[in-house]
């Protein structure tokens, strides 16, 4: 059986508001997660992640665990690169040992066993691992259909294009229920079998196709606009959702456009949010507003841990770090980043880099207390039945101490 391995260089690792508590490997790009993507056309469940030393506790449901450094990976293994968002009709045939797209290798199968130390500060690139595979160095192996990311907001950047491709393969072989209600445009809507639909919800397929898993709920006077993947267990209570991928037992009210949300995150109220990248166990208070666009119809300029750079995108909203909360009314500007943890609110506005654990309305921020944050992060995951356990608190922990020595 393949053993499969993710791997967050060092390019992943700077992935921030999100790299600080996850690997990048659960990040959801396009309609899945890039863990579940390899998982798939690798025809394998992913026994390890590896990256960055931090992340040595992370422990999410259906994720796997860091692999711990000197752990030896053996013979056969396949070792993917966490940046490459890998088709989902792509295979990894057992003929080949080499795999890359746009000039660069993605994923390897070793010949030889490998030490993991080698991997451990990211800075390795899985082309110097030819040699592991039975290749010569300058061999570029089975060309693989994808997409690289080069920085977080070409999650957001490709998500119209990302689901374009995904829906229509992940709705192959879907039970789904033949009456959605009223529906425009050429393209396919899926709604499958378990999903509740209430009456006057309008499907606008024009521009994209549209999948609702199983679980989900659509309210009365909800647009759909595709392309739009709607996961599993996911209330959307009214107003316009378009070209957006909303992971599993999210709630979502109020427009919102070219957007992702995680997973198990909420919006449930009004407020605009557009082109913008929601993390895992995010509540966005009532009117919390993102603008994604300049007055001045420029490209957007954004925090990351290397200095403001300049993504070259003209629409792009705000980051959402993991465990965000934000009060009633908060607005927030163009190419905003809010660290993992964050608890802001007002109307004032915010500075568009927010550190980790920050508290309060406007900078000086206080710090979110670790031990009154694991507290409310404990009491949100109970809400949907998730338990917080002793290694996402001490997860969680380690993140908030790294947090306060930067």
């Amino acid at each position: 059986m393949t053993s499969l391995y993710l791997y967050d260089d060092a390019v992943a690792r700077a992935f921030e508001p999100f790299a600080l508590t996850r690997p990048v490997s659960e990040l959801r790009a396009g309609a899945e997660i890039i863990r579940e993507r390899w998982s798939r056309v690798a025809r394998a469940e992913t026994t390890a992640f590896i990256g960055a030393p931090h992340l040595a506790d992370f422990s999410e449901q259906g994720a796997p665990r860091a692999l711990a450094s000197g752990t030896m990976i053996p013979a056969g293994a396949i070792i993917a690169n966490s940046r490459f968002v890998v088709s989902l009709d792509a295979v990894l045939t057992d003929d080949a040992s080499v795999w890359s797209a746009g000039g660069g290798v993605c994923a390897v199968r070793l010949a030889h066993q490998l030490d993991a130390s080698h991997l451990a500060d990211g800075t390795m690139a899985l082309a110097s691992l030819a040699s592991l595979a039975s290749l010569a160095r300058d061999d570029v192996g089975v060309s693989i259909a994808g997409r690289w990311l080069g920085a977080v907001w070409d999650l957001v950047a490709t998500l119209t294009a990302q689901l374009g491709e995904d829906i229509p393969l992940l709705a192959r072989g879907v039970r789904a229920t033949a009456d959605v209600g009223v529906t425009l445009g050429s393209h396919d809507i899926t709604v499958e079998d378990g999903a509740t639909i209430e009456p006057y919800v309008v499907f606008d397929a024009t521009a994209g196709p549209i999948l609702v898993r199983a679980d989900a709920t659509i309210s009365a006077f909800t647009r759909i606009v595709g392309p739009c993947f709607i996961g599993r267990g996911t209330n959307v209570v009214g107003d316009r959702v378009a070209n957006c991928s909303i992971g599993e037992m999210c709630k979502v009210r109020g427009e919102i456009s070219s957007s992702i949300l995680l997973g198990h995150s909420n919006k449930g109220h009004t407020g605009f949010v557009g082109h913008s990248y929601i993390g895992r166990w995010v509540n966005l208070g009532a009117g919390t507003t993102t603008s994604n666009l300049k007055n001045t119809y420029g490209t957007v300029q954004i925090w990351t841990p290397n200095g403001i750079v300049d993504t070259h995108q003209q629409f792009l909203g705000t980051m959402f770090g993991d465990h965000v909360k934000t009060g009633i009314g908060t607005m927030l500007t163009t190419g905003t980043v809010l660290g993992a943890g964050a608890n802001v609110y007002g109307s004032a506005g915010h500075p568009k880099f927010v550190l980790p654990f920050a508290w309060g309305e406007r900078e000086p921020y206080a710090q979110f207390e670790a031990e009154k944050f694991v507290s409310v992060a404990a009491r949100m995951m109970q809400r949907r039945g998730v338990t917080l356990d002793d290694s996402q608190r001490r997860h969680l922990a380690r993140a908030h101490a790294r947090a306060a020595r930067a």
